[in-house]
C-alpha cells in the first residue's frame, strides 16, 4: 500500500517522518565502480552533465563525508553488503577468478536481511564477493541476479596480460548459470538497467529490493552507441551520461509507478577513482591520492538518498557515514531483525528525518590490505598511522586504457589532519592538537583489541572467517 500523506503535509509541503512510511519501504542501492568524490556535475564534473544525479541531489539528500567500507572493490562491497568491516568477516581485496574465499554463509547479506520481510531483491552488475557457486547472489538472499562475478578487467585483454596478470575468459552470469564469455560491455550499463526496469514494474505491488552495482566506469571503459561521443570529456564522460541516464529511468519509472513515497532511492560509489587511468580516470576533487589508498581521495565517496516526502529537498549532510551504515538502516526502516552476530553499521536514520543535531557514527576506522589499521577519524579530525602506500603523484597518468606508472611510499611517522580546513590532508597538526590526536589514538587502541593490527602485531579476538571454496573453479 502506496503511503497517503497527512492533510497537515498537504497543506505545509512538510516532510514526513520515516515512521510515518506507509506498509513497507522498497530499497534500491545504486553502487558504482570506481566514480570519484568529483565525477558528477553537481560536484564539479568537468566536460559532461549528469543532470538527473543533479536533480536527486536537489531533491535528496547529498552526503558529503561519506566513507567506502574500504578504498578497494570486494572488501568494499562486502562491507556495503554485511554492514560491517570487512576485516571482522575475513574478507579483503578484490577476489578475482577461482577465487578461494567468498561471503561466509553465516553472514547476513543485504538480501536476506530483506527476505525475512518478505521481500522480492535482485542484484545486476557486478558482485565481487567470491565467484564459486556458494559466494554468488543466488545463494546468499537475492532471487535474481545478472552481471560480472568480479571485475571487469579481470580478462583477457587487460593491458598487462602477461605481464602482471594472466586472466581467463570472463563470464557474463544469469543467475546461477554462465550465458556468456567475455560479452560486449558496451552493453551493460543498458542492460543492467532494462532489467532493474522490469523487476520493479514486475514487482510494483509488492517490497522489494534492487541492488544495482554498475561495471562501470571501472575501466576498461564501454558505452553503448547512444552516448558515444557525446561528451566534451571523452570516453569516460560518454559513460558518466549514461549512468545519469540510468539514474533517469529508475527514477521516471518510480514516478510512473507512484512508488516513489514509499521508495528510498541511495546512489553511492563502491571506492574512489583510479587515477592512474588518467583520462580513463575520474576525480577525487582534491582529495588527497586515490582508490587503492586509505587517504580520503580513496574512501571518500559521493552518496545521495532520494525518498520523496520524508527526506527535506536539497538537504546536504556532513556528519560522518559510510557504506556499513546502509545495512542497520534499512534493518530500521523495512523492520527487518539484525542479525545475531555483532556488526559495525549504526542506522542514519535519525539524519534522513531531519534531526540536525543527530551524529550516529562518532568514528570510523581505516582498514586495508588483510587487517592493516592505516588510519582512524571522527569527523573533524583524522589520524594516520605509519604504513606503506601506494602514490598516484609520481609519475604521470596513463592514457586512453593504459595505466600509468605507480610509487611505493612508506609513512614513517603517524600525522593528524583537520579535516575541518584541510580536507586534502595536507598538513600535519599532530603538535596543535594533541587532545584530538589522543582521543583518536584511543578509539584505535579499542579497535586493535577487538580486530587486530597487522602493522603492530596485534590479533584480536572478534574476527570471523571468510567463507571457503569447497571447489574454487569459477561456475
Amino acid at each position: 500500500m502506496k503511503y497517503k500523506p497527512s492533510f497537515l503535509a498537504l497543506l505545509g509541503g512538510v516532510t514526513l517522518p520515516l515512521s510515518a512510511a506507509g506498509d513497507y519501504t522498497n530499497f534500491i542501492v545504486i553502487n558504482l565502480d570506481d566514480v570519484g568524490y568529483g565525477d558528477f556535475s553537481c560536484n564539479g564534473a568537468y566536460g559532461y552533465q549528469t543532470p538527473h544525479i543533479d536533480r536527486l541531489a536537489a531533491q535528496g539528500m547529498r552526503f558529503t563525508h561519506f566513507l567506502a567500507a574500504q578504498p578497494i572493490s570486494g572488501a568494499s562491497r562486502a562491507g556495503l553488503l554485511t554492514g560491517c568491516y570487512p576485516n571482522r568477516i575475513g574478507f579483503s581485496g578484490a577476489p578475482g577468478p577461482n577465487s578461494e574465499y567468498g561471503i561466509h554463509p553465516d553472514e547476513m547479506t543485504l538480501g536476506e536481511l530483506l527476505k525475512q520481510k518478505n521481500y522480492r531483491t535482485a542484484a545486476f552488475g557486478k558482485w565481487h564477493l567470491g565467484d564459486a557457486h556458494a559466494f554468488l547472489p543466488l545463494q546468499n538472499g537475492f532471487d535474481e541476479y545478472y552481471g560480472l562475478p568480479y571485475s571487469n578487467d579481470m580478462w583477457p585483454f587487460h593491458p598487462q596480460q602477461g605481464e602482471s596478470f594472466r586472466f581467463p575468459d570472463l563470464p557474463t552470469i544469469e543467475n546461477n548459470d554462465v550465458v556468456g564469455y567475455n560479452t560486449d560491455q558496451s552493453r551493460f550499463t543498458t542492460d543492467y538497467t532494462l532489467r532493474a526496469l522490469k523487476f520493479i514494474r514486475e514487482n510494483r505491488s509488492r517490497p522489494f529490493f534492487i541492488y544495482l552495482a554498475h561495471s562501470m566506469p571501472h575501466v576498461p571503459l564501454a558505452v553503448s552507441d547512444k552516448f558515444k561521443g557525446k561528451s566534451e570529456q571523452g570516453l569516460f564522460g560518454d559513460v558518466m551520461m549514461e549512468i545519469d541516464w540510468s539514474v533517469g529511468e529508475l527514477w521516471n519509472t518510480l514516478q510512473e509507478l507512484g512508488l516513489e513515497e514509499n521508495t528510498l532511492l541511495i546512489l553511492t560509489s563502491d571506492n574512489g577513482p583510479w587515477a592512474n587511468y588518467g583520462n580513463h580516470a575520474g576525480s577525487a576533487a582534491g582529495l588527497r591520492e586515490a582508490k587503492a589508498t586509505t587517504f580520503d581521495g580513496g574512501n571518500r565517496v559521493p552518496c545521495i538518498m532520494y525518498w520523496k516526502g520524508k527526506i527535506s529537498p536539497g538537504t546536504t549532510c556532513n556528519r560522518l557515514a559510510s557504506h556499513i551504515d546502509l545495512f542497520p538502516t534499512i534493518a530500521g526502516l523495512s523492520g527487518a531483525p539484525l542479525p545475531n552476530h555483532k556488526i559495525d553499521g549504526v542506522s542514519l536514520a535519525p539524519l534522513l528525518d531531519g534531526n540536525t543535531e543527530a551524529n550516529p557514527r562518532k568514528s570510523f576506522v581505516y582498514y586495508y590490505h588483510k587487517n592493516d589499521l592505516e588510519a582512524v577519524t571522527d569527523g573533524p579530525f583524522k589520524l594516520e598511522f605509519p604504513h606503506r602506500y601506494v602514490t598516484y603523484g609520481a609519475y604521470a597518468p596513463g592514457n586512453d586504457g593504459q595505466p600509468g606508472k605507480l610509487e611505493n611510499v612508506d609513512m614513517r611517522m603517524a600525522e593528524l589532519y583537520d579535516l575541518r580546513r584541510d580536507p586534502g590532508e595536507r598538513y600535519n597538526v599532530m603538535s596543535q592538537y594533541p587532545e584530538a590526536a589522543a582521543r583518536l589514538m584511543e578509539i584505535a587502541d579499542q579497535t586493535r583489541e577487538e580486530l587486530g593490527d597487522d602493522l603492530v602485531r596485534r590479533k584480536g579476538h572478534a574476527r570471523r572467517p571468510a567463507g571457503k571454496a569447497i571447489n574454487p573453479d569459477a561456475p
